[in-house]
């Protein structure tokens, strides 16, 4: 009789997300995980396949959630600026953590098919939110009307990511404060 996995799958995805934003999938071994996540190497192997495997479901599982704050600030406020405002805001406060997503796209750029899938994915769900809200804040005149909306979305996330790098490599809060600011500034 096989035995009961006597660990919570999302909770050691969870411990394994840390792993590997410290550390990113090369610098990672299989030792540090199975200490993080609490569990024995055969499990690991048992229901995630592999490292890769592993690796690939912390990142659709860090994705979505991370996808999922950044709408749920832009729609969080009445106003599509304030959103978009709010957005930024979260990402300065978060950007002293290092990003799996940005981390797996310097490490693997576009090399990796399954792992270019998952951040096509959530960058166009998180574009087509981010696209919603600059054309209401063109609509009220809050973002230049002249700018195309796909570049302001792509301008506005090239920001993020730069922020987020900045912030890892120890720009203190008044340095991504204004980094976000200007990158406001640039499209209003």
């Amino acid at each position: 009789m096989a035995r009961m996995k006597e660990f919570d799958r999302d909770t050691a995805v969870d411990a394994a997300i840390g792993v590997f934003r410290e550390h990113g999938f090369e610098g990672t071994s299989t030792g540090m995980l199975v200490e993080a996540m609490k569990i024995g190497r055969q499990s690991l192997y048992d229901t995630f396949g592999d490292k890769w495997q592993l690796y690939c479901a912390a990142v659709e599982h860090y994705t979505a959630g991370e996808t999922a704050e950044h709408i749920a600030a832009l729609r969080g406020e009445a106003k599509a600026l304030d959103g978009i405002r709010a957005m930024l805001a979260r990402v300065v406060e978060t950007a002293g953590q290092s990003c799996l997503g940005i981390g797996s796209i310097c490490e693997f750029g576009r090399s990796r098919p399954e792992l270019s899938a998952l951040h096509q994915a959530a960058d166009l769900r998180l574009k087509t939110a981010a696209r919603e809200r600059i054309a209401e804040a063109q609509a009220a005149g809050d973002i230049d009307r002249s700018l195309s909306v796909a570049a302001v979305a792509d301008f506005l996330f090239a920001s993020v990511a730069g922020i987020r790098i900045a912030g890892r490599g120890g720009a203190d809060h008044a340095h991504l404060q204004s980094l976000a600011a200007l990158a406001l500034r640039a499209v209003t």
